[in-house]
């Protein structure tokens, strides 16, 4: 079983093309071409046309029982509206967690503002994502998306749980610390490449991952994702598949995690 926990149906290249409805039948197809089962859409921290709202791309695939939503939250609009939108999808599960973007946006995770959405987060009992690390655009602030910030909201907020995106790249060893730390911290492996992995960069991030694997974070807590369609599917799956970890540790990342954390053994959403 695959589980890609980390995709997007927005047009990063171009932002006025194609309907969500066609993104999502191409995200099927990536799907299928590439034997993954069940894939979560993080939305983004803004609306453009090409970049759909959670409630247009819930409504979209509310019909598919293998696509999810991640509902993606903008710190510098948040409104307590917002979060009431999300409470009944929430509740119906055709969204299964909750996404920050630090670093797109100047503010660090441990801002008070952001406390009803930890709120709604444990009420709910899904896991934020926070994007830590790289931003795709050079007009993101890299200060805000230190993985070692998300130590200090985990620790307040113990009973919501956490994920590090991107493993935090380039600050892989920071992130390994703030995961081995807090028992509510996990990470995910999308978004470390444009494209395809080149040979050397692959082989260079295969150690990087190992390491990690070995000497800072149990497996448990580590969850696949691509980061689709900025990485490649077929790309990513390669290189899973090329990391010298047991089968047990690779089923756990590859899929048994992401059930877990994101409760995907209940696929049923309301009508």
């Amino acid at each position: 079983m695959i589980i890609d926990c980390h995709t997007h149906i927005n047009n990063y290249h171009d932002e006025n093309v194609e309907s969500v409805h066609a993104c999502i039948e191409d995200l099927q197809q990536h799907m299928r071409r590439n034997r993954v089962d069940i894939a979560l859409v993080l939305t983004s921290y803004k609306v453009t046309p090409g970049r759909p709202s959670t409630r247009t791309s819930v409504e979209a695939t509310r019909s598919l029982p293998n696509v999810f939503i991640v509902a993606g939250l903008s710190y510098l609009h948040l409104t307590p509206g917002d979060l009431e939108e999300l409470e009944p999808f929430l509740r119906e599960g055709s969204v299964r967690g909750l996404k920050l973007y630090p670093g797109y946006e100047p503010f660090y995770p441990v801002d008070p503002k952001l406390d009803p959405v930890y709120a709604l987060a444990e009420r709910f009992d899904v896991p934020v994502m926070i994007h830590s690390g790289d931003t795709y655009t050079p007009t993101g602030k890299v200060k805000y998306s230190q993985p070692i910030h998300v130590d200090e909201v985990a620790v307040d907020h113990p009973k919501v749980k956490f994920v590090i995106c991107h493993v935090g790249n380039p600050w892989i060893r920071d992130t390994m610390e703030v995961v081995y730390k807090n028992e509510n911290v996990y990470t995910d492996i999308s978004g470390l490449v444009l494209g395809d992995f080149t040979d050397r960069f692959e082989s260079f991030m295969r150690r990087q991952l190992q390491e990690m694997l070995v000497y800072g974070v149990h497996p448990s807590k580590v969850l696949y994702g691509t980061d689709w369609p900025i990485s490649s599917m077929e790309s990513y799956l390669q290189f899973i598949d090329e990391l010298a970890i047991p089968q047990t540790d690779r089923r756990k990342i590859l899929a048994e995690n992401a059930v877990k954390l994101f409760k995907l053994d209940d696929r049923r959403k309301a009508p």
